[in-house]
């Protein structure tokens, strides 16, 4: 494996692993023999998502440290990261463990914002992606990692992300504004 192609293999795997994990939340239960507690789901299920998500800081380390990026990188890690938070969210909104405005708050805020980047690339601009971005993700990921494990708290760790998920949307909204 060469140096150059593991960001992207590391991408493509973190698709992979969005659909794993929503088949897990799905139907991971109906697979379990009956001799398996059902919580061995949950922790599966969280540690494939945090697995995943830790394959997104070191396809963009490596590739920024390594100066190994690629068009296919740069279009499909943001991708993959949405599958893997969409798979998440979804599967945990059939399980009834996260809320529905919830939900739609971060992925209408996901797709708006890819909205955005779209047509600022097709102006030729680029809006640098703040710090704000990453303690987004940052919560998120802690937000859905407690959701999968079904802690009693998790619910108001989710509206903790959603706060800051919109604030981010707003500041990233600001900056392309800006650039115009």
């Amino acid at each position: 494996m060469d140096l150059k192609t593991l960001p992207n293999l590391l991408t493509i795997l973190r698709i992979c692993f969005a659909f794993l994990l929503l088949a897990i939340l799905l139907y991971g239960w109906e697979l379990l023999p009956t001799s398996i507690h059902p919580s061995w789901v949950n922790y599966f299920a969280c540690l494939l998502f945090c697995i995943a998500s830790i394959t997104d800081f070191f396809d963009g380390f490596i590739a920024r440290n390594f100066q190994v990026t690629s068009v296919f990188g740069e279009i499909f890690d943001p991708l993959a990261d949405k599958l893997l938070i969409l798979s998440a969210l979804i599967g945990l909104l059939v399980l009834g463990r996260a809320n529905a405005w919830a939900v739609f708050l971060i992925l209408g805020r996901e797709f708006f914002i890819t909205g955005l980047r779209v047509v600022a690339a097709a102006k030729g601009l680029k809006v640098a992606a703040s710090n704000l971005g990453k303690y987004k993700t940052g919560l998120q990921i802690t937000a859905i990692a407690f959701l999968l494990m079904d802690y009693s708290f998790a619910p108001h760790t989710l509206w903790l992300a959603v706060l800051i998920t919109l604030y981010s949307g707003y500041d990233y909204t600001k900056a392309y504004t800006k650039t115009r």
